[in-house]
């Protein structure tokens, strides 16, 4: 395969991690895999890494200060976290960092591999005939480029924050419902996911709020409407 994706695994449990590494070799990819966030760190360089896969729990760093120190060097680099079950609520955290997404343990490692490369499909460049570019108030938001642009400062946004906003541009002034939005871009409307998209609607309504015009309502009990009038 050429132009092989090359990733950035940081994981501590040497089983996991090695099993990891090989499997996603097996894909196709190219895979660097480090045992704790010092080492994580060290190696990370822009433009070396395609997507990072992190652990949170790590000696030396732990995945939250290293996403941090990641994103300070290449806000760009889309991130994995890695969470036992009963750190979701830490997960949900690390969506504040950045993080386009986490995944759970145990966990499958086609379904791990499917969602890596949705999230390198969403984050590479596109092609479309008609790219199509929405004015939101004094806003303008390219969801091809996941740029949102405001009177000459633009935010390139994550790709769930990217498919989110594009949702809302989809159906500005109606109702998007939760479980619509939930099921098309997270894949279910578990009860953490649906905090995972409330992480992003808080951070979508923040690059919004120059402009008073444009608000993201929160309709209980069904979803969101974007007023754009």
């Amino acid at each position: 395969m050429e132009n092989k994706k090359r990733l950035l695994i940081v994981e501590d449990d040497q089983n996991l991690g090695q099993i990891l590494k090989e499997y996603l070799e097996l894909k196709g990819y190219k895979a660097d895999l480090h045992r704790d966030g010092d080492s994580g760190l060290k190696a990370f360089s822009p433009g070396r890494y395609d997507l990072c896969i992190l652990d949170i729990m790590m000696p030396k760093r732990d995945g939250f200060s290293l996403a941090q120190e990641i994103k300070n060097q290449d806000k760009h680099i889309p991130l994995v976290f890695l969470t036992a079950k009963s750190m979701k609520e830490d997960a949900i955290k690390g969506l504040t960092i950045g993080a386009d997404d986490y995944i759970t343990k145990p966990f499958s490692m086609e379904e791990l591999l499917l969602r890596l490369k949705a999230i390198l499909r969403r984050s590479g460049p596109e092609i479309t005939d008609k790219p199509v570019i929405y004015t939101l108030g004094s806003y303008s938001f390219d969801p091809t480029r996941r740029i949102l642009e405001n009177n000459g400062d633009s935010t390139k946004l994550t790709t769930k924050e990217n498919d989110l906003l594009m949702l809302l541009c989809q159906h500005q002034n109606q109702v998007l419902s939760r479980r619509m939005a939930l099921n098309s871009i997270w894949g279910d409307d578990s009860y953490f996911n649906a905090r995972s998209m409330d992480v992003y609607i808080t951070k979508l309504r923040k690059y919004l709020k120059a402009d008073e015009s444009i608000q993201i309502l929160t309709i209980h009990g069904e979803g969101f409407k974007l007023i754009n009038l």
